[in-house]
Formats: C-alpha cells, sequence, structure tokens
C-alpha cells in the first residue's frame, strides 16, 4: 500500500527497493535477469567492435588486389586481421595458393572456418532469448499468484472487505507483468538487432568467398565468338 500511495500522489520511487518491497521475489527474479541480459549485450557490443563487424572496405579492397593478380598484398591486408570475414577469406586465400590442394577441398575447409566464425558471432544470443522468452512468463506467474493472494484477503475480510485493499493487491500483482514486459520488449528488440548485424556478416562473407573463388567471371564481357563457333559448323575443305 506504501508503494501505490507514493504512486498516486506523485512521489519519486526509488526503483530498485520500491520494486522488490512491491513486487517480492518474483520482481527480483526479473531484475536479475536485465542484469544478466544487459551483460551479454555488453559483450556482445564489445565483440562486435573488436572483430570491426559492418566494417568490409579492406575486405573487398584485398579481394581486388587478389583478382587483379597481386596475391602477396591481398593475403597481406587479411592475415592479421580479427574480423571474422577477414579471417575466413585468409583462409581461402592460402588454400588457392596451395598448388597441392584441390579446389574442392578448399572451399569445404572454408565452409567449415566460416561455419566456425558465424557460430562466435552468435555466442550468446541464445541467452537473450531465452530472457525474451522467460521475463513475459515470470511476470504473469508474479500477476496470477499476486491476484490469488488479493482474492483470499478478499474472502477472509467477508463482508468487511475494503475495496482499497483489494486495488492495492491487484496493482501489485499487476506490477510484476509490467515489470516482465519491461525486461522483454527493450532486450528483443536488440536480439534483432544484433541478428541482422550477423545476417549482413554472413551474406558479406559469402559474397566475398563466391568473388574469390569464381574470379567474379560475369562482370567481364566474353571474347567475341567467330560464326564458326556460334553455329558450330566446321568449313568444308576445298576440294581438289
Amino acid at each position: 500500500m506504501d508503494s501505490l500511495s507514493s504512486f498516486l500522489d506523485g512521489t519519486p520511487l526509488e526503483p530498485a527497493a520500491e520494486l522488490l518491497q512491491a513486487g517480492g521475489p518474483v520482481v527480483a527474479i526479473l531484475i536479475g535477469l536485465s542484469v544478466f541480459a544487459m551483460t551479454i549485450i555488453f559483450v556482445k557490443l564489445l565483440q562486435f567492435w573488436r572483430l570491426g563487424a559492418g566494417r568490409h572496405r579492406h575486405v573487398h579492397r584485398a579481394i581486388s588486389l587478389w583478382l587483379a593478380g597481386d596475391q602477396a598484398q591481398a593475403y597481406e591486408m587479411l592475415r592479421y586481421r580479427k574480423s571474422a570475414i577477414s579471417h575466413t577469406v585468409a583462409h581461402a586465400m592460402r588454400g588457392l595458393k596451395n598448388l597441392h590442394a584441390r579446389n574442392g577441398h578448399v572451399r569445404e575447409d572454408v565452409e567449415r572456418v566460416a561455419v566456425e566464425q558465424i557460430k562466435k558471432l552468435k555466442s550468446g544470443l541464445r541467452g537473450l532469448e531465452a530472457v525474451v522468452q522467460i521475463a513475459p512468463l515470470l511476470g504473469l506467474f508474479g500477476t496470477v499468484i499476486g491476484m490469488i493472494g488479493a482474492f483470499q484477503a478478499l474472502q477472509s475480510a467477508g463482508s468487511q472487505a475494503d475495496p482499497a485493499v483489494l486495488a492495492g493487491g491487484i496493482w501489485v500483482a499487476l506490477l510484476t507483468t509490467a515489470v516482465g514486459l519491461a525486461v522483454a520488449i527493450p532486450v528483443s528488440f536488440i536480439l534483432y538487432w544484433f541478428e541482422s548485424i550477423i545476417e549482413h556478416e554472413r551474406l558479406t562473407m559469402e559474397s566475398a568467398l563466391t568473388s574469390l573463388f569464381t574470379g567474379r567471371i560475369t562482370e567481364h564481357e566474353p571474347e567475341a565468338a567467330s560464326a564458326d563457333n556460334i553455329t558450330g559448323i566446321r568449313p568444308i575443305a576445298n576440294a581438289g
């Protein structure tokens, strides 16, 4: 009731203390989930920054040098880079420079490296998914428990029931749902943002590797073919 009174009077609430006092253990768990989610978000932001997510200019430059014939400089540009795309493309360049390696084997091994790099980028996202799914359910669970307690108090009071007591109990019960949604909604937006970054990295990696293996052959005009090559008819030798 103290939390309800201060809320109705417009008195500023001390976030952690008031939520814990009003919501009980369910709100405490939700606050713990929010701290857990924020930790993962901070770690992922640091990881994306260290790996240069979204910064691919050097990769495109290296591939252009490779296709132009300057393979040594192209490889050196990516050799010590930490980004997922640079690491994968550097593996592909090493494989293509190996004269004893078959092209098919190089492709398979590069695919292995690419999968490992994408898996590294996705690490931690399952934790955010769990928070997005569990937080609203925990909030609803707290609301149900609170409503049960409010109606039990109403039944015990009988004809002497005070509507204000019932309203206060319902307000406290609904608080857990509000906290659960307040945790889940922003985390879900951040999760979608992280997934879009990883998908962009995957598509860029796929495009870079395809350019490396195919030499962007479709971007070059084919050599002019003779009429004989077009028709497929061989000229008849002169008799005599």
